[in-house]
């Protein structure tokens, strides 16, 4: 079993700043992906960028040269740093852990993000 906490979500303006962290424990193993999903209300839960365990990332177009994952191995972290935010950016974000191996993953209960005018 995997825990996930997530923390950094609220309010920005548009044009803003927000940074989200995961921190992951439990069972972890050296070979997984992170990453970051948002659902707004009446929609499907999205990617909105992953991060593997090399440091390989993968971003949804829509978050392209505005937001930025990463990860810290040693804390068993991760962060996504959201620029230049949009109303549409608004949703509640979602960390997910997935052990590459075990073909499982782990899901955060999820952090909200709103952007204002």
């Amino acid at each position: 079993q995997v825990q996930l906490v997530e923390s950094g979500g609220g309010l920005a303006k548009a044009g803003g700043s927000l940074r989200l962290s995961c921190a992951a424990s439990g069972s972890i193993v050296s070979t997984n992906v992170m990453g970051w999903y948002r659902q707004a209300p009446g929609t499907q839960r999205e990617l909105v960028a992953t991060i593997g365990s090399v440091g390989n990332t993968v971003y949804a177009d829509s978050v392209k040269g505005r937001f930025t994952i990463s990860r810290d191995n040693s804390r068993n972290t991760v962060y996504l740093q959201m620029n230049s935010l949009k109303p549409e950016d608004t949703a509640v974000y979602y960390c997910k852990f997935r052990r590459v191996y075990y073909r499982d993953e782990y899901w955060g209960q999820g952090t909200q993000v709103t952007v204002s005018l």
